[in-house]
C-alpha cells in the first residue's frame, strides 16, 4: 500500500502549512517552505480518502475533479459527525463565533471549536478575521444565524471567488477596517438577538497574508482542475492559502493546486519546474473557461 495524500494542514498555532499523508493506520505530515521547489506525479487511480480518520473499507475509486475526495458512504459518515450539519447539538465543547474576510465585500460569519484556535480560519483561506464571541455550541449557532440576517453576510463563500481576488488585495489597514466596521454593527446588536450565554470578545483583526505568503508573487493565472494517472505538477512554492498551493512555473505564471484534489492519490516525486505541468487546468476567475493542459 502506498502513502496517500490527505491534503493541506494548518496547525492550531501560527505555524506554516504541511501536507498530510496516510498509509493504513499510519499518518505523517510534510512541512512546506516557501521558496522551495515542489513537484509530484500522480500514479494509479484516485481512491476514497475515508472519513473521520478511518480508511474507506472498500477503497472506492472517486472522480478526479471531486474536492470532497470521498465515496458516497464515507461522505455520509463524515457529514453525520459535522458541526455544520447540526448533527451534534449536545457537543460540550466551547465554540467561537468569528467574522472572516477574503476580499473586498467578501466577509462571512462562522463558528469553530475554541480548541482549534485559528486553524479553521486558515483552512478556509481567510486573509483577515476577528473573533466575536465564545460560548456553548447552540448559543454560537444562534449568534451565527442572527448575524447573518442582521449584517447581510453569508455563512459560505464559493472557493473560486476567494481564489480569484487574491491577486489584488487592498492594503492591510483597509481590509482590517472592513472587518472592524462589521464588528461594530454586530456589537450594536447586543440585547437585540445576541444570545445571553455567549460571551462577547473584543475586536482584534488577525491578518494571515504573511503566513499565507500572499504578495510574494503575482496573482494566480491558472488552477488545476484534477489529476490524472502519470500527470505531473511542478514549480516553486511561493504561497499557500486555505487548501491551495501557489506554484511559480516560470514564464507560464502562477499555478494554483487545490490540495483537496490531491487527496486519495498515490503521489511520487517529480522534478522541479522543467518537469512541466501536464494535468487539466482552468483560468483563475475565468468562469466557464474550458479546461485544458497547462
Amino acid at each position: 500500500m502506498d502513502w496517500q495524500c490527505t491534503g493541506l494542514r494548518w496547525p492550531e498555532d501560527s505555524g506554516g502549512p504541511a501536507l498530510g499523508w496516510r498509509k493504513g493506520a499510519r499518518t505523517r505530515s510534510s512541512p512546506l517552505a516557501y521558496g522551495t521547489e515542489f513537484g509530484f506525479r500522480a500514479a494509479g487511480e484516485r481512491r476514497c480518502s475515508g472519513a473521520r480518520g478511518n480508511a474507506c473499507p472498500v477503497a472506492a475509486v472517486v472522480p478526479a475533479t471531486s474536492t470532497g475526495g470521498r465515496c458516497a458512504e464515507c461522505g455520509r459518515l463524515d457529514r453525520a459527525h459535522s458541526v455544520a450539519a447540526d448533527t451534534i447539538p449536545d457537543d460540550p465543547r466551547t465554540y467561537r463565533v468569528y467574522l472572516a474576510w477574503f476580499g473586498p465585500g467578501m466577509v462571512k460569519v462562522g463558528i469553530t471549536a475554541e480548541e482549534r484556535g485559528a486553524a479553521r480560519l486558515r483552512e478556509q483561506g481567510a486573509v483577515v478575521f476577528s473573533w466575536l464571541g465564545r460560548g456553548p455550541l447552540m448559543a454560537a449557532r444562534r449568534a451565527e444565524e442572527v448575524l447573518r440576517a442582521a449584517l447581510g453576510v453569508p455563512d459560505r463563500i464559493p472557493y473560486a471567488r476567494k481564489r480569484a481576488v487574491r491577486a489584488d488585495l487592498p492594503a492591510p489597514g483597509e481590509r482590517a477596517a472592513e472587518v472592524a466596521e462589521l464588528y461594530g454593527k454586530a456589537a450594536a446588536l447586543e440585547g437585540g438577538g445576541w444570545p445571553e450565554a455567549l460571551e462577547r470578545l473584543p475586536f482584534g483583526a488577525v491578518d494571515h497574508a504573511g503566513i499565507f505568503g500572499l504578495g510574494a508573487a503575482s496573482g494566480p493565472v491558472r488552477a488545476v482542475t484534477g489529476l490524472v494517472d502519470g500527470g505531473a505538477v511542478a514549480g516553486r512554492l511561493v504561497a499557500a492559502a486555505g487548501p491551495d498551493l501557489h506554484l511559480d512555473t516560470g514564464p507560464r505564471g502562477i499555478l494554483v493546486v487545490d490540495t483537496r484534489l490531491m487527496t486519495g492519490w498515490a503521489l511520487t516525486a517529480a522534478g522541479a519546474a522543467p518537469a512541466g505541468v501536464d494535468v487539466p487546468t482552468v483560468a483563475v476567475g475565468g468562469g466557464a473557461a474550458q479546461d485544458g493542459l497547462f
